[in-house]
């Protein structure tokens, strides 16, 4: 049905000298329609509509309460017990008009923008491509609530203390604090309970003391409550996200800092217009001013030495230096390590980039170390890559064996490798078809198959002779897989103070027994 408005406004437009069709056109209305409105009278009263079956509001009320909301059985207690017999589709939409079935949405509730007063932080997973890699990153983002000032940065994953970490690194870029620090109900700072009643993490508390704020959670369901972090979310979808490339985690996160503190800071906000940045001077003297000297969050972690000396930390090995292998304490920074050594000065190491594994680290400005770690991972390419050129049925098997589960891909190499070298190329090719048509990748069941085929070839696995002096090849040092072990620390063990106590016991007795019997004689 066409409303009064509607109505003045094509009778209006006719007025004009507009055509029906251009009329039609604007308002989305058939001719037919329009000639029917125009031929009409000038004001179309609509004809309220009756309600075939009259219900009741209070026993509506009642019945959803003893039948506890179920509505199949409160249309069958109005057609047996009042004598009511109405349609499922009636009921159902009765009982929203009534507000008995759906409650009302009720708004949170409104706090007032006063500057210094509030910031906003939340995270949200997103799924991009870093180089040829699509990996999960979690962005984690702060928003000051007054001037509409942001940060934006992306990690791997989020934990407590990365959480730390990224607060410090806000706060003190900006130099300022707000009061209180709207959050969701994640345990990374809330031990228990929601909401207003949230009790926060006592190490969480003391951190957000540092910085002079403190945590506060929005009641559960609530999420308008930090409304302009939300919407910030969805500033970061539309537009940071779209149309960029990102090469790795430091151009992603070069990035964000880019389109965070330069691009959006300065580019008008809300419907007033406002500039974050100039915003920000005004609000500066509500804020709480974070001092630079503030102790970067760090955590501790407890670490063995190899006897190489390396520790291990995320899948790297760091090299301490000195002859003492003894515990240490490893402190975790954000972008860097310290080592702390008893009696050793602290070795402080860069961190990384996001993704590197398996490589050495060692103090600038020191020779390397002669020693590899005992557990780092040995590399197989070269394996492969010759593998892979001995032909198409050993391509076939590799691309069956490796994603295959049960083994070790590395070890499975150098088996096959090994395998290969111990073989003639024909038996080999053939052992790994059979393999691949049986789906076998156990090892001892290869070479058990290679015997069985040269068996029946009528040959026999020759002596082989080895040259001693392989180990002293250059080829050989440049390839070998593992280090020579240093037993040098073993050694010292015969030549300590108990063994020197003991031999100079020793000599004391026969020199006395000497000088005794000398005397005496």
């Amino acid at each position: 049905m066409i409303d009064a408005n509607r109505r003045k406004a094509v009778r209006a437009l006719h007025e004009e000298g507009m055509s029906l069709r251009e009329i039609a056109r604007r308002l989305h209305i058939s001719r037919r329609t329009l000639r029917r409105i125009l031929d009409g009278p000038d004001e179309a009263v609509p004809r309220p509509r009756k309600r075939k079956v009259e219900l009741d509001e209070e026993l509506l009320r009642k019945l959803y309460a003893d039948c506890e909301g179920f509505i199949e059985r409160i249309r069958e207690k109005l057609a047996e017990e009042h004598n009511t017999p109405v349609k499922y589709s009636t009921l159902t939409q009765r009982l929203r008009e009534l507000f008995i079935s759906a409650p009302v949405k009720t708004r949170c509730e409104r706090v007032p923008d006063d500057p210094g007063a509030e910031m906003q932080h939340d995270t949200t997973v997103y799924t991009l491509k870093l180089g040829e890699r699509t990996v999960k990153v979690v962005a984690s983002l702060i928003y000051l609530r007054y001037s509409k000032r942001r940060y934006l940065k992306f990690y791997p994953a989020f934990n407590r203390f990365r959480m730390k970490c990224f607060f410090h690194e806000v706060l003190t870029y900006w130099g300022y604090a707000a009061k209180e620090c709207i959050i969701d109900n994640t345990n990374l700072a809330r031990l228990r309970g929601l909401g207003s009643s949230a009790t926060i993490v006592p190490e969480m508390v003391y951190f957000a003391a540092q910085y002079g704020f403190t945590f506060h959670c929005h009641a559960l369901g609530h999420a308008n409550r930090k409304a302009g972090e939300e919407r910030s979310f969805w500033t970061v979808e539309t537009n940071f996200l779209k149309g960029r490339h990102f090469n790795d985690w430091e151009d992603l996160n070069a990035q964000a800092f880019d389109w965070a503190t330069v691009r959006i800071e300065y580019r008008p906000q809300t419907k007033r217009g406002l500039i974050p940045a100039r915003v920000f001077e005004h609000e500066r003297a509500f804020l709480i001013p974070v001092s630079p000297h503030l102790c970067a969050p760090y955590q501790e972690l407890p670490r063995l030495v190899d006897q190489y000396g390396y520790v291990a930390f995320e899948g790297n090995f760091y090299w301490v230096p000195g002859t003492d292998r003894r515990d240490v304490k490893i402190l975790q920074y954000d972008k860097r390590l310290e080592i702390h050594a008893p009696g050793q000065a602290v070795q402080s190491y860069p961190l990384p980039p996001e993704g590197t594994r398996n490589a050495l680290f060692s103090p600038e400005g020191e020779p390397k170390p002669p020693y590899q770690p005992r557990s780092r991972r040995k590399r197989t390419e070269q394996e492969e890559t010759r593998l892979r050129a001995m032909g198409d049925p050993v391509v076939r098997y590799l691309k069956f064996a490796l994603p295959a589960k049960g083994h070790e891909r590395h070890a499975l190499l150098r088996e096959l490798y090994a395998l290969s070298r111990q073989t003639s190329p024909e038996i080999f090719e053939r052992t790994l078809s059979r393999a691949l048509r049986y789906r076998i990748v156990e090892i001892q069941t290869l070479r058990r198959m290679a015997v069985l085929l040269l068996s029946d070839a009528g040959a026999v696995l020759p002596d082989i002779e080895i040259d001693e002096g392989y180990r002293d090849r250059e080829s050989y040092r440049e390839g070998h897989l593992t280090d020579v072990p240093d037993l040098a620390a073993y050694d010292r063990l015969l030549d300590g103070p108990g063994a020197d106590d003991q031999t100079e016991g020793k000599e004391e007795g026969t020199g006395g027994e000497e000088e005794e019997g000398h005397t005496h004689g």
